[in-house]
């Protein structure tokens, strides 16, 4: 089937570009890590971004009767952040792959180019008969031209007897290269096809890991969107569980002094300030007459 793809003029140059092909796929390869990294990239960074609003959702203001729906945010927010961290390390698991592959790459490339030197060398050798064939057929139709010219102007026998010799030459000449870039087409035809059959089994087997490659990278986003809608779920069903009521429950557990409602007020008394400060003064200090204290009493007289 590759080998199919060059016409007669063209199968000289095949080798050249079967193997160049092949370093098209080492390309590819390094494209499509760089494009897996630049998506770790991104999810990385959104991982970042949900983690900093599920902080925003924990910070939110405690007071009030919706205090406690900022917790169902900061937790939903919270497994988005880990889903999407997730999907970048399986990202960066991909990445490891596809240099890994692209190492193998390297390697079965550099074993085909050695296994093709037959190959390249039927191809140098038929580009040298192709040479050397556009040549003879040159020559030989010039002593045609010049043979027929001096038939034509009528020359003496003897010089036309010498341009007949060399008419003769050069079209056993033109056989002989005819037969050398036949000789060299075939063996360029066996060693090229199966050249081609190794270029194609390689290029089959190098689609087919892509394609696998790529399947991983469905696999890991799928997965991480059921993941995703499974925390949206969650999330869907926390807000509906907590009702109205619930959250004013929570409020007034929260906030309340008691169940128990206080007793009825009585009358109280009004006491005079005067009246109380004088008691106080009085039950703070006794009253004493001065010389009547223990020190100061005479000693009886006997």
């Amino acid at each position: 089937a590759v080998l199919s793809l060059f016409n007669e003029g063209e199968k000289n140059a095949g080798f050249d570009v079967l193997y160049h092909n092949m370093k098209h796929g080492q390309i590819a390869a390094k494209e499509l890590a760089e494009f897996v990294r630049e998506r770790a990239a991104i999810e990385e960074t959104y991982s970042k971004s949900m983690s900093k609003l599920a902080k925003m959702a924990s910070n939110g203001s405690p007071l009030g009767t919706f205090a406690p729906m900022w917790d169902v945010f900061r937790v939903s927010s919270d497994k988005l952040a880990l889903c999407h961290l997730e999907l970048m390390k399986k990202m960066n698991d991909l990445i490891r792959d596809i240099n890994k592959y692209s190492e193998e790459q390297v390697k079965i490339h550099r074993k085909t180019k050695e296994e093709g030197i037959g190959t390249l060398e039927s191809v140098q050798s038929l580009q040298v008969q192709n040479g050397h064939l556009q040549k003879a057929r040159e020559g030989y139709h010039s002593k045609c031209t010049e043979l027929e010219r001096l038939r034509k102007e009528g020359v003496p026998q003897k010089e036309l007897e010498k341009a007949e010799l060399k008419s003769k030459k050069a079209a056993e000449s033109f056989a002989g290269s005819i037969e050398k870039f036949n000789c060299a087409g075939r063996d360029f035809d066996q060693k090229m096809s199966k050249s081609a059959q190794k270029f194609q089994d390689i290029e089959e087997a190098h689609l087919r890991q892509m394609k696998l490659l790529i399947k991983a990278y469905s696999h890991s986003i799928e997965d991480t969107h059921v993941q995703v809608g499974q925390v949206h779920e969650e999330f869907k069903q926390n807000v509906e569980n907590i009702g109205i009521e619930n959250l004013i429950q929570k409020f007034t557990e929260q906030k309340g002094t008691g169940k128990e409602r206080p007793g009825p007020v009585g009358f109280e008394e009004y006491l005079s300030t005067l009246v109380s400060e004088n008691s106080k003064k009085s039950r703070a200090k006794a009253f004493r007459i001065p010389g009547l204290g223990k020190k100061d009493k005479e000693p009886d007289s006997t």
